[in-house]
């Protein structure tokens, strides 16, 4: 398996604009670093265990039941347009005292299970870069731990340019268009998951 290859494929994958990155940057804005950390954690440590889980089964049972895949698919497009619609009333429906919660570590760890790109790339790094022979077991690990190396600095950079906007974003009504902004860039990044899971 070529490392380098696979260091490549990770921070592309994880370093683009998806949903968990605009839900950081968010975090980012609206909670600061302290608070939106487990939701880093949660993200980096959840997304490498759903790597292990595609990697010892998963793959082979949506080869055979293909309609649990497009299942899960559906279910986690669904699950991100109401997080978009969330995002977008963040700054008029939440009250100081639900302001203080964003995303808990289990909560950020288990929307990996709804978030259809990272099943895209879960199942695209086990297939391109794990082999039938008897180290596919290591080969899955070790997918799994250039996940959790590379897919953390990632993480921590779109957390650190939401932390850079607050001193922009300095007054309610500018959180707010910014809020119904990242909604929309949501809702954007999931749109070639709808497409491939309606022409599927």
């Amino acid at each position: 398996m070529e490392l380098l290859a696979l260091a490549l494929f990770v921070i592309s994958s994880s370093g683009t604009p998806g949903p968990n990155n605009v839900m950081l940057l968010t975090s980012g804005v609206n909670h600061g670093f302290r608070k939106s950390l487990p939701h880093v954690l949660g993200i980096n440590i959840g997304f490498p265990v759903m790597v292990i889980g595609v990697g010892f089964g998963l793959v082979a049972l949506f080869k055979q039941y293909p309609q649990l895949y497009i299942l899960i698919k559906s279910i986690g497009i669904l699950y991100l347009l109401f997080l978009a619609y969330k995002i977008a009333t963040l700054s008029t429906q939440l009250s100081a005292q639900e302001k203080k919660r964003p995303f808990t570590f289990m909560q950020a760890a288990l929307f990996q299970w709804f978030n259809p790109k990272a099943w895209v790339m879960a199942v695209s790094a086990v297939i391109a870069f794990s082999s039938v022979s008897n180290s596919a077991s290591s080969d899955v690990f070790s997918i799994a731990a250039a996940f959790l190396i590379f897919g953390l600095p990632c993480s921590f950079f779109w957390l650190s340019v939401g932390l850079g906007m607050q001193s922009i974003l300095n007054k309610p009504r500018m959180v707010t268009w910014f809020n119904r902004l990242m909604a929309l860039v949501l809702v954007l990044s999931i749109i070639p998951m709808i497409e491939s899971t309606l022409y599927t």
